[in-house]
């Protein structure tokens, strides 16, 4: 019989946040734009005052893609189910408490650490949703969970899940996915296999951050290299949601859409690889914007479910919390 673990553990599962109503999306943009990990907006000092003219300017136009999907995200729900999910796959392991802690929309940092401090947690464990380290997502968070365990005067010891990328059970998560996806253009797997273009689609990202040393596309590559070893299949790489002047990651995902179009490929699947949830970049840009144009060039495209609180990526989640809590005690008892 294992031993239960006997402190009370804290997991914070960190991830963007979304706007849930229409009424939302301004200000969330507006949250979203004052980050200057993101995106520098000149001078300090003039960061807030144009992250508020660009919320005013950009939420029309973000609020019918809402719309499209229900009218807000459901990230925030979806989070909090894959919180409660993993609680629960933890009970047999210790007193671990598990909460989403979101960057630009509630739940925020300093909430979730005093709920944490009042529940009497020993130690926190940061875990991003976001298998891939990129300064932008995983840095910024980390940042902001820092300054306010600091700044409430609280000093939590905390650890964080740098990245992920190659994690067994996730790469198991998503080869189950792939094929359920092959599924749904024909019941012979090798005509299949044969006949659909596997696509992988990552959140784009300014080049600079790549220049600057960030490790994003090499871990994008160890996932594909881990989940093309499973499934025998390979794929393209390519970028969404690219936005503003700068210099973005290539090819972008309407590029790689008219690209396959030209070398006569007829049938997609496309795989989010790197969004674990499903929100307005699957449900919208892939779901609808992705599939009209590619039924435009003249193909089908389909694409894999999210991973949201299935049981395999639930497992991944639960492997990285004990390995992180484990790995800490051995190197704290040397």
């Amino acid at each position: 019989m294992k031993k239960k673990i006997e402190e009370k553990i804290g997991v914070l599962l960190l991830n963007m946040g979304g706007p849930e109503k229409q009424e939302d999306v301004r200000p969330f943009l507006y949250n979203l734009f004052s980050d200057r990990q993101i995106i520098r907006l000149g001078p300090a000092f003039l960061q807030k005052p144009l992250a508020a003219l660009i919320a005013r300017k950009r939420a029309p136009s973000s609020m019918k893609n809402y719309q499209k999907i229900g009218g807000g995200s459901p990230l925030t729900r979806i989070t909090a189910e894959q919180a409660y999910a993993l609680e629960q796959s933890l009970a047999d392991d210790g007193q671990f408490i598990v909460r989403s802690c979101m960057r630009y929309w509630p739940p925020f940092a300093d909430t979730v650490i005093q709920e944490m401090v009042a529940a009497g947690v020993t130690e926190l464990i940061a875990l991003p949703l976001y298998p891939h380290y990129c300064q932008a997502t995983t840095g910024s968070s980390f940042a902001d969970l820092r300054q306010h365990n600091k700044k409430l005067g609280f000093n939590v010891p905390l650890q964080e899940v740098r990245s992920w990328p190659a994690e067994p059970a996730y790469i198991d998560a998503l080869a189950a996915r792939v094929q359920e996806g092959l599924g749904l253009f024909g019941e012979d797997a090798q005509k299949t296999v044969e006949s659909v273009q596997l696509v992988y689609s990552a959140h784009s990202l300014p080049k600079k951050f790549i220049d600057l040393g960030d490790p994003y596309v090499e871990e994008l590559q160890q996932t594909i290299v881990a989940l093309e070893q499973q499934i025998n299949i390979k794929g393209k790489l390519c970028f969404q949601s690219r936005s503003g002047p700068v210099e973005w990651l290539e090819p972008s995902t309407p590029d790689m859409l008219e690209q396959l179009a030209k070398q006569g490929c007829k049938n997609i699947l496309m795989v989010p690889l790197a969004f674990v949830s499903d929100h307005i970049e699957t449900l919208y840009e892939i779901d609808m914007l992705y599939r009209e144009q590619a039924a435009a060039l003249g193909m089908r495209l389909e694409s894999t479910k999210g991973l949201n609180d299935d049981p395999l990526f639930i497992k991944a989640l639960r492997n990285l919390v004990l390995r992180t809590f484990r790995t800490l005690r051995t190197l704290d008892s040397e």
